[in-house]
């Protein structure tokens, strides 16, 4: 009896390694086996049949071997249909950042993170008969969390497909426009995710409020969003340029040497609206750029200990009204650089403090109390270099068992590269399918962040 379970486990078990159509046919062979072995026996053989039959079919489904006429293979063509559709829509965050389609080491709500070497100290060279004691570094790190684990849901019963395909309507062409709304909306739930890490940047240019590129042949925006990345140390890196629909249209509309081929050297800008390249920067388009709306802190200012070069957090003087927010634009008297507050103060006229990214700083403060200006409201569009944002995805955890799908496939969208799984359970009369993806995103390089007002 044990021998001849232990030979009906291991054809199982070879059932794991076998085509989808062969794997189908011996795991029913297998269960077949088993339940004549243990057709007498009481309830523990009873339930070993059933977990022996949910194994190989929870391993078929994960593994996307093919159990019985349920399958999603027969939907392929209408799922990468869908998946067409989704290229058609305006994301510019998700191709731009650093991205990790494969992200198994974190469960939802754990952080994975990155070291970070700081600043590194140089000293005089005196000889000596030993080297100097010294060298030791505090190491800083930057963490990325998977924040969502997301589904859009479809089902459909019998009596809805046999009424469709009796009106004329073709099921499959519904079920794909269904399909291509759910990748959408987890598209641009990524996407909205990563346009909100502009609270993250380290500096900022351009006006508050007022759509860059405005003037006609002068191109002061992007040689000053280079500028920041330059100065913050950032050269030689891959750099992104996000921009919103107004900074589009100017772009377009207003500076002409893009799309004279005589003078830009290539008609991309004149014949398909876009560029390659503008000053080292990849143009991209979003229709996810956040409108930020700025704290109330008014007639603000620093206390009297002025601050050095690099200081990253300004104690405010008790004065003013109003609160501070994370991602609002800051200018000090005496200082033209646009600093983003990364943490503020619910209430500036109590003496707190604020918060400004890295690299802090670009001039000291004096030791006396110093106006702080805040910017406008208005669009944030982003500069940065790719590896300065990190987003970090994959397809939602299973448990080792596995779940009730019948079937589930993973289908890769061409233009963001996102893997969505799509998954099928046979309900009582319906089918119902899931399309889902696990994400999170984070800034790992501050400084290498900067927003370019809209």
């Amino acid at each position: 009896m044990k021998k001849t379970l232990l030979s009906v486990m291991a054809l199982c078990a070879m059932t794991m390694s076998l085509t989808a159509s062969a794997a189908t046919a011996i795991a029913h062979k297998a269960v077949e086996m088993l339940v004549a072995v243990l057709a007498k026996a009481d309830f523990t053989g009873r339930l070993l049949v059933e977990l022996a039959y949910r194994y190989i079919s929870n391993y078929a489904a994960r593994t996307g071997l093919i159990l019985g006429a349920n399958s999603l293979n027969g939907l392929v063509t209408t799922i990468y249909s869908a998946s067409d559709q989704v290229a058609r829509e305006l994301v510019g965050f998700i191709p731009a950042v650093s991205a990790d389609m494969n992200f198994t080491r974190a469960a939802v709500g754990q952080e994975v993170t990155s070291p970070v070497a700081p600043a590194a100290t140089a000293t005089d060279i005196a000889p000596a008969v030993t080297p100097p004691n010294d060298g030791d570094q505090n190491m800083g790190k930057k963490g990325v969390v998977i924040t969502k684990a997301r589904r859009v849901p479809i089902r459909w019963n019998g009596e809805e497909q046999l009424a469709l395909d009796n009106n004329g309507a073709s099921y499959n062409v519904i079920l794909r426009d269904q399909i291509s709304q759910a990748m959408r909306t987890l598209v641009n739930e990524v996407e909205s995710d990563l346009a909100a890490l502009y609270v993250k940047a380290s500096r900022a240019c351009g006006t508050a409020n007022v759509a860059p590129f405005a003037t006609a042949g002068d191109l002061t925006d992007t040689a000053g969003a280079l500028r920041i990345l330059e100065e913050n140390g950032a050269q030689g890196l891959d750099f992104q340029l996000v921009l919103g629909s107004a900074a589009m249209v100017n772009l377009r509309g207003k500076q002409s040497g893009l799309f004279k081929v005589n003078e830009a050297g290539r008609e991309d800008m004149l014949r398909n609206g876009m560029t390659d390249r503008l000053q080292g920067f990849a143009l991209r388009n979003s229709s996810g750029i956040k409108l930020h709306s700025k704290g109330t802190a008014a007639a603000a200012t620093t206390n009297a200990t002025g601050y050095a070069v690099g200081a990253t957090v300004i104690t405010l003087a008790a004065a003013g009204t109003g609160t501070s927010l994370a991602g609002d634009t800051i200018i000090f008297a005496g200082d033209t650089n646009q600093y983003v507050v990364s943490s503020g103060d619910g209430d500036v006229s109590n003496g707190g403090t604020i918060t400004l990214a890295a690299p802090g700083l670009l001039k000291a403060i004096p030791a006396a109390a110093t106006a702080i200006t805040v910017a406008a409201s208005g669009f944030r569009n982003m500069f940065f270099a790719r590896s300065a944002i990190q987003l970090a995805t994959r397809a939602p955890a299973l448990p080792k068992q596995g779940d009730s799908a019948v079937d589930r496939m993973l289908v890769t969208d061409p233009l963001t590269n996102l893997t969505f799984e799509i998954s099928m359970y046979a309900q009582y009369r319906q089918m119902q399918y899931e399309v889902a993806l696990a994400w999170g995103c984070g800034s790992v390089k501050d400084e290498f962040i900067g927003i370019l007002h809209g």
